[in-house]
């Protein structure tokens, strides 16, 4: 299990993903809301975004029960926060923890936007890796539909005289 991340070593890891994409993460907040109590390893308190890496390194699970748990889950589902919460149960690889990430960030952004709030602005690798996808996806031809034509109004009337007739 040597592809297997240390808590430090996600956090780090979470923490550049995260500002990568905009966010101003602090470490080790203290975080209380919706009666839970407990330090988030990296938090945004502008954006209301973060992550939280569940060890047994931390007691992180004694820190946040099931019941924090749900009440943050359902704090998320309200559009009030978003966290991303991993678990040391499940060993995790960097190359899967960075697209997990990269997929949670992209949801976050679009639920966002869909809130009506600014699209966030991305550092300039982030930006680079954009244009790389927006390029790429111009070159991808479009797939082509049937041309119909619509009559004109010429040709409707013409049409109308001979259906009277």
């Amino acid at each position: 299990m040597s592809d297997t991340l240390s808590e430090l070593k996600a956090c780090d890891l979470l923490t550049q993903l995260f500002r990568a994409r905009g966010y101003k993460i602090a470490r080790n907040v203290m975080f209380r809301e919706y009666g839970v109590v407990f330090h988030i390893d990296g938090w945004d308190a502008k954006a209301r975004v973060g992550f939280e890496f569940l060890s047994s390194e931390d007691d992180d699970h004694d820190d946040l029960d099931l019941e924090e748990y749900k009440a943050l889950m359902m704090a998320q589902q309200r559009g009030e926060l978003s966290l991303f919460v991993i678990d040391e149960v499940e060993p995790v690889s960097e190359a899967d923890l960075v697209a997990t990430v990269n997929d949670f960030l992209d949801e976050v952004e679009l639920a966002r936007q869909a809130r009506g709030g600014k699209p966030r602005a991305p550092k300039k690798a982030a930006k680079k890796k954009i244009a790389q996808r927006k390029k790429a996806a111009k070159k991808k031809p479009a797939p082509t539909r049937p041309a119909t034509k619509k009559p004109t109004k010429k040709a409707a009337k013409k049409s109308a005289k001979a259906r009277k007739r």
